[in-house]
């Protein structure tokens, strides 16, 4: 499998200016929301799997802890008035990529018309259910940068297997774990208490193989529509299968 894809992402995350962070922290904190929700109203992550993964993910994009906090405070109290919905999209993109775009809304009317004029303009189109989800595999992912050197990649990988992890791969100074969806919270635990930290660290769509773009109106038109996707408050999460090496 390939993460080199996902690394560009995070580089350009790293790099990103203040106000990207802010609607990054405002996207987690919307999962945090549904995450209570969905766990029967707890706040406490030792009993709602979905809201550790969800603050593990938190704290692996720098989200201040009393700003986590707060939000558990606002999901965790009767009548929030946070009404989200999970729904997610299937399409492709310029040249037949894959694209899997998981929304949270509070209108799906408006959320479903969204993303369809984002494929229309962008030279995609949106899909059934399933189009593509087929060719992902659901995988906890965490990544690791080494780019100081800090640590040493036998060591990583063995320590990563004593924890759980599924599978290992380096590449240049990143290091990337995969883990069963369900062993995801578990191993991010365990590697942490092994003094590790992650640039990275959530529940991904994976892709199985990886859709080359020669076309250079292509690739620009690709980068706008997952430029306007990220920019889209009611988008979480965007995967895709374009190699962008």
């Amino acid at each position: 499998m390939s993460g080199h894809s996902k690394w560009h992402n995070i580089q350009k995350t790293k790099g990103a200016q203040d106000a990207k962070r802010a609607a990054s922290f405002t996207k987690i904190a919307k999962e945090m929301i549904v995450a209570v929700k969905e766990g029967g109203g707890s706040a406490d992550p030792a009993y709602n799997s979905r809201l550790a993964t969800v603050i593990t993910k938190a704290k692996a994009a720098n989200m201040p802890n009393d700003n986590i906090k707060r939000v558990l405070e606002k999901a965790g109290s009767a009548g929030s008035g946070e009404n989200y919905e999970s729904i997610t999209y299937e399409g492709y993109g310029p040249g037949g990529v894959a694209v899997i775009v998981e929304t949270m809304t509070d209108n799906r009317n408006r959320t479903a018309g969204s993303v369809r004029h984002h494929f229309d303009k962008y030279g995609g189109n949106l899909g059934a259910n399933g189009c593509v989800s087929w060719s992902f595999d659901k995988k906890g992912v965490l990544v690791i940068d080494n780019e100081d050197g800090d640590y040493e990649e036998d060591q990583v990988m063995m320590d990563a297997m004593d924890c759980g992890a599924d599978d290992f791969e380096a590449e240049d100074d990143v290091f990337t774990v995969y883990t069963d969806p369900d062993d995801f919270n578990a191993v991010a635990d365990a590697m942490t208490q092994k003094g590790y930290s992650f640039v990275s660290a959530q529940i991904e769509m994976v892709p199985q193989n990886y859709q080359k773009l020669t076309d250079p109106e292509q690739i620009s038109l690709m980068e706008k529509l997952l430029d306007i996707m990220d920019d889209d408050d009611d988008v979480q999460n965007v995967w895709h299968n374009w190699d962008e090496d």
